[in-house]
């Protein structure tokens, strides 16, 4: 048996976290932490969770945690485990981190993007991007897990095997990205109330999201150049979910043809053939958020516009699932030698 840690556990994503570890035959939770409600029921946060859970809320304190458990998830902003992580507690216990303080492996481009001061660069290299589908073998031996950005999950998980196959350019991509509100957190902003958000769509973040340089270097890694791309991300009125279509400029095959769907779509079906958690969709049939909800699902496909010369790529999943506590899930199962996706295997909920 697992022994788990959650820090931000009354959050969003730390929620999704007890929702799933609370179906995991092989792991158990020993501390649900939370800075805002220390000594709380945590059923009388998440009321979902009357009769289920009748634990306490306790703090974040990572040294007392790391005796009691195996794992510690950080489901909190960006920044506080940077500012706690040292050799001591990596000695003692597994760390998966669902912020970004992990993610980039230059520090620079992360104080920049993220405005504040790395406090634990020398892990930064030690980390691994805890994406399976590309990083499963490293994942197993790993004491500290960057968990993927969702917007990164599902942009990459879409883009990558064309850039893999040099189907398409380095340069010149673009991401048009929707998501639900969830992805904002649980924090009270006048942005995500409801006369804000309801029966409105917006963009946010254009040209300076926070997500664009964990994108860039994943794809650089995958087309072995530095990718450069546009990314903007749309706030809808739904709770969960994410809809990526992306755009890139394909190149001709030998005999100076343009690649066509069926093609295109080999491509992707290949990449994914063996993968439990990517779903490559019939053809011409799109992604949608409703078939993916409540999953570690992700639904991909891709069309060839011959007539621009455009692969256009899209994914749907769920942002707190595959995009955060499910993939971290995931990363724990195979850091600990169990079948990848024990505990993961919920079908999307409709309606």
């Amino acid at each position: 048996m697992i022994n788990v840690g959650i820090v931000g556990a009354t959050g969003y994503a730390g929620g999704e976290l007890v929702r799933i570890l609370m179906g995991h035959k092989e792991a158990e939770i020993k501390w649900y932490g939370s800075k805002s409600y220390i000594d709380k029921p945590y059923a009388s946060i998440y009321g979902n969770m009357f009769t289920l859970v009748e634990d306490i809320c306790k703090d974040d304190n990572l040294q007392e945690m790391a005796e009691q458990v195996d794992v510690i998830f950080t489901a909190t902003p960006q920044g506080f485990l940077a500012s706690l992580l040292d050799q001591k507690l990596l000695d003692k216990v597994k760390v998966i981190d669902l912020s970004a303080d992990y993610r980039l492996k230059d520090v620079a481009i992360y104080e920049q993007w993220y405005k504040i001061k790395h406090q634990s660069p020398q892990f930064l290299q030690e980390a691994v991007y805890g994406l399976c589908e590309i990083n499963r073998e490293k994942i197993k031996n790993a004491r500290l897990i960057a968990n993927p950005g969702c917007y990164p999950t599902c942009s990459f998980l879409s883009i990558y095997p064309f850039l893999q196959a040099k189907v398409i350019e380095n340069k010149g991509i673009i991401i048009d990205a929707k998501s639900g509100t969830s992805g904002a957190g649980r924090g009270a902003k006048t942005d995500n109330l409801y006369c804000e958000v309801n029966e409105n769509i917006k963009a946010y973040g254009v040209a300076t999201h926070r997500h664009t340089p964990e994108i860039e270097e994943q794809l650089s890694y995958i087309a072995d150049a530095p990718v450069t791309l546009n990314f903007t991300p749309h706030l809808i009125p739904m709770n969960r979910g994410i809809l990526i279509t992306a755009y890139g400029m394909m190149r001709k095959k030998e005999d100076g043809s343009y690649y066509n769907t069926e093609e295109l779509r080999a491509i992707l079906k290949k990449a994914y053939e063996n993968e439990s958690f990517v779903r490559v969709l019939e053809q011409g049939e799109t992604p949608q958020t409703k078939w993916v909800e409540g999953s570690n699902y992700v639904d991909v496909n891709v069309v060839a516009d011959q007539r621009t010369g455009r692969v256009i790529m899209m994914g749907a999943m769920d942002n707190l699932v595959k995009g955060a506590a499910g993939q971290a899930v995931q990363n724990m199962n195979l850091m600990f030698g169990l079948k990848e996706d024990t505990g993961l295997q919920m079908v999307p909920l409709f309606p």
